[in-house]
């Protein structure tokens, strides 16, 4: 059968491309014909890199082109190798020629071939396919994979450029945000500062009321007119109610401003020490609008040392894994809502509950001691999704696209020095019975 050039795709190479895409030669000759017939068919096809072996349609070998040429340069080679069957050949000619499936990527099989020892590094490579086996020229490959290689670089480049437009994106806003909750909080400020006066200043007034009621018992028909007109007693008794309630609110507003700065903290070229505890607070005090009242945050909080840290990065990772939970539970909610509208039964209902611990602790294969954040929540997720997230972790590669857990994951350990783990947690009930399945993600960060 003369050799046949299958041309390959059409399409653009990209990252994920395989041997299929890529030109290959069918060319195989049973191991009972003749050498010279062999050498006829090079000899017309210049760029035909081998020939592959076969023995009753089945597949026993493969030899390259310059192979066949350093066996006829040798002493009697062209009598030995030419005039008698290819077996002859099929016996001399070495045994280690690299065989891959056709779904085997370019970069992969670039890599693989690569790895052979120098005498066989321009040897064709047996691509191997459901309909035979076809020979792929080494230099094809080669080509091919540093097209990739450069796409590869473009790609890299577009993305830190779009990293580097989102950084510029998110300082500015950050700015932009820092302006407001300063705005915000000067009028919060002289409110709180003045509420300790107005609280005093209305206890001197109440007592210099109730004064003027010892000492005038029966007071003239005007002031008894004011006094029931302004309902005295009520205002004796709300008033410090009503001072109360302004104080709390200023409080709450100060609060939730402060975490507003904090998560859009323009970090500096140092980490500074900060205390973690508050800042998952003031995180938790942002989302607090998104939750709905359904939803328990339950904390347990560790004694925790000032942590070094770029604590604007570390709110937005804490952001991200209370999003996630908080979107993964009203999601929940809404299916159980349905299904229990349409089967009448609540009983088997669980409250949406995310958890969220902080403590020290010391791993076992070192000896310094790590701040551990571990969130999770009891809204279940596919065996699916829960076996990519636990191997991606596993194989210290997050994801391929751009995603929240991508970025969150580069912010703890590129720029923490820290470990991103995930875990998979199945808790019991009271009942006997299991909740379903969910995930936990453990953050461990270094205390200097």
């Amino acid at each position: 059968m003369p050799p046949i050039l299958l041309e390959g795709s059409t399409q653009a190479l990209t990252l994920e491309s395989t041997l299929q895409e890529l030109p290959l030669y069918q060319f195989q000759a049973d191991l009972s014909c003749l050498g010279i017939e062999m050498a006829r068919v090079f000899e017309q096809h210049p760029l035909l890199p081998g020939v592959i072996f076969v023995e009753q349609e089945r597949f026993v070998g493969m030899i390259s082109r310059q192979q066949l040429l350093e066996y006829l340069l040798r002493p009697h080679g062209v009598e030995l190798f030419l005039s008698l069957p290819l077996q002859v050949l099929s016996s001399y000619a070495p045994k280690s020629w690299l065989m891959l499936a056709n779904t085997t990527s370019i970069l992969s099989a670039a890599q693989q071939a690569l790895q052979r020892s120098p005498e066989c590094l321009a040897d064709p490579i047996v691509v191997q396919h459901s309909s035979g086996y076809h020979l792929l020229d080494v230099h094809t490959l080669n080509i091919a994979y540093w097209q990739i290689r450069g796409i590869e670089t473009q790609v890299r480049y577009e993305r830190l450029q779009l990293q580097m437009l989102q950084s510029e994106k998110m300082a500015s806003l950050g700015r932009l945000v820092d302006g407001v909750a300063h705005e915000i909080l000067d009028p919060v400020s002289f409110i709180w500062g003045n509420l300790s006066h107005v609280s005093d200043y209305s206890q001197n007034l109440l007592a210099l009321v109730a004064a003027y009621q010892k000492a005038l018992p029966q007071p003239t028909p005007e002031i008894a007119h004011i006094q029931n007109a302004i309902e005295l007693d009520y205002l004796r008794d709300d008033l410090p109610k009503t001072l109360d309630s302004i104080k709390t609110g200023a409080e709450r507003l100060s609060k939730l401003v402060n975490g507003l700065q904090n998560f859009c903290h323009i970090d500096e070229v140092y980490p500074k020490p900060a205390d973690l505890n508050e800042c998952l607070n003031g995180v938790l005090l942002l989302l607090k609008s998104r939750m709905s009242s359904e939803i328990e945050i339950v904390k347990h909080y560790g004694q925790l040392p000032p942590v070094p840290c770029f604590v604007g990065q570390l709110s937005q990772v804490f952001m991200n894994l209370l999003s996630r939970s908080i979107d993964g539970l009203l999601n929940q909610a809404v299916g159980d809502r349905l299904s229990s509208e349409s089967t009448r039964d609540r009983s088997s209902k669980i409250r949406p509950r995310i958890t969220v611990t902080t403590d020290l602790c010391t791993l076992r294969e070192s000896d310094t001691r790590w701040v551990s954040i571990r969130i999770s929540d009891n809204g279940g997720i596919t065996s699916e999704t829960q076996h990519q997230l636990i191997e991606a972790f596993a194989n210290d590669q997050p994801f391929a696209k751009e995603t929240s857990l991508t970025t969150s994951y580069r912010i703890i350990t590129a720029r923490h020095g820290g470990k991103f783990r995930v875990f998979s947690r199945i808790h019991a009930c009271g009942t006997g019975t299991q909740e379903p399945t969910s995930t936990e993600f453990e953050i461990l960060l270094p205390v200097a």
